[in-house]
């Protein structure tokens, strides 16, 4: 059974920086792309950075987040992580981790971790 679990998150000001892991078991990580959705209050869930499968050497990121947040992996590990810079108050949301192999839209969502950017 495949499980994600999220750590990390937490309450930061404006500007400062969090970075979010996610560790995955039950699978074998290079054939998954391994991404982050963000979900703020009274909003629908949104994407935020993905990096695809084997190696991750290809990664795409939301427009509202391009040049302030980097997604890595380590397949070795079964680990994917997002090093969010230069946060604002609008990147508060909670962050899920998610599997799927490329060309599904078979999901797998870890538990979520809150990120608070506040003064």
């Amino acid at each position: 059974q495949v499980q994600l679990v999220e750590s990390g998150g937490g309450l930061v000001q404006p500007g400062g920086s969090l970075r979010l892991s996610c560790r995955a078991s039950g699978i074998i990580a290079s054939n998954y792309n391994m991404g982050w959705y963000r979900q703020a209050p009274g909003k629908d869930r949104e994407w935020v950075a993905m990096s695809a499968s084997p190696s991750g050497t290809r990664r795409e990121y939301s427009d509202s987040v391009k040049g302030r947040f980097t997604i890595s992996r380590d397949n070795r590990e079964s680990t994917v992580s997002l090093q969010m810079n230069s946060l604002k108050p609008e990147d508060t949301a909670v962050y899920y981790c998610t599997v799927y192999r490329p060309y599904t839209n078979n999901y797998i969502w870890g538990q979520g971790t809150q990120v608070t950017v506040s003064s």
